[in-house]
């Protein structure tokens, strides 16, 4: 017990002595290891709040557009690849997590005074929820939908003629971004009455008949790519 206190008094003693006392090495290494344990500390509880589980430990969460994902191929699909929550709502790169980090801080306001703490709630503000986010993406190039897909990495000859020519014509260009025509992607929509499409028809394209979307498409592409390298595939 008395060397419990004498250790106690000697830190005691060593943070009110005054600093001009103390070596510049003591102090560096002082400031270095605070420094480590605050960032530490601080990057845990930020990874901590960036769990599916976190953000479906509200209710509100929980019972609203969790279960909409679950019914969803970023859910369950055949590559077993599954997107959470903030896979798609959070940006991966530090900066801009910490800016969206900020943003999203008042949403604890919301849970506090419960803005949508019940179905209708929810449902009466889904439109203005819905708009929020599709402006943030919009105004972010669609950061977090480039988290998992790449616009240079697809491979056009598996998409169908429609959506291929749309990418290379609009998406690769930069003249649209992936929020302008995937709405509803993850979650249901909203009552889009009113509400502008983020795509429309061109009016170079107006008046002439786009091809076609048929249920073998992809095939019929695989076959062309084929047949172009000297090979038909069956």
């Amino acid at each position: 017990m008395a060397r419990i206190k004498a250790i106690i008094l000697w830190v005691w003693t060593i943070l009110t002595t005054p600093a001009a006392t103390l070596s510049l090495a003591f102090l560096t290494l002082g400031g270095f290891v605070g420094g480590v344990m605050f960032w530490g500390a601080f990057n845990t509880a930020l990874e901590l709040t960036n769990t599916e589980k976190f953000c479906t430990s509200c209710h509100e969460m929980k019972d609203n557009v969790y279960q909409e994902l679950t019914n969803t191929v970023h859910f369950t699909n055949r590559s077993g690849v599954r997107a959470s929550c903030p896979d798609c709502h959070v940006p991966h790169q530090w900066t801009d997590k910490i800016a969206r980090k900020m943003q999203a801080s008042k949403e604890v306001w919301g849970k506090i005074f419960g803005t949508i703490n019940t179905r209708e709630k929810f449902l009466d503000k889904r439109l203005e929820l819905a708009k929020h986010e599709w402006a943030r993406l919009k105004a972010n190039d669609s950061l977090e939908c480039r988290n998992c897909h790449s616009a240079v990495a697809m491979d056009f000859t598996k998409q169908t003629q429609r959506a291929a020519d749309i990418h290379s014509r609009y998406l690769l260009t930069g003249k649209a971004t992936c929020i302008d025509c995937h709405k509803g992607i993850a979650h249901e929509l909203p009552n889009m009455e009113g509400v502008e499409p983020g795509w429309k028809m061109p009016r170079e394209l107006e008046g002439q008949e786009l091809p076609a979307v048929s249920n073998d498409a992809i095939g019929d592409l695989r076959k062309a790519v084929a047949s172009a390298h000297g090979s038909i595939i069956n």
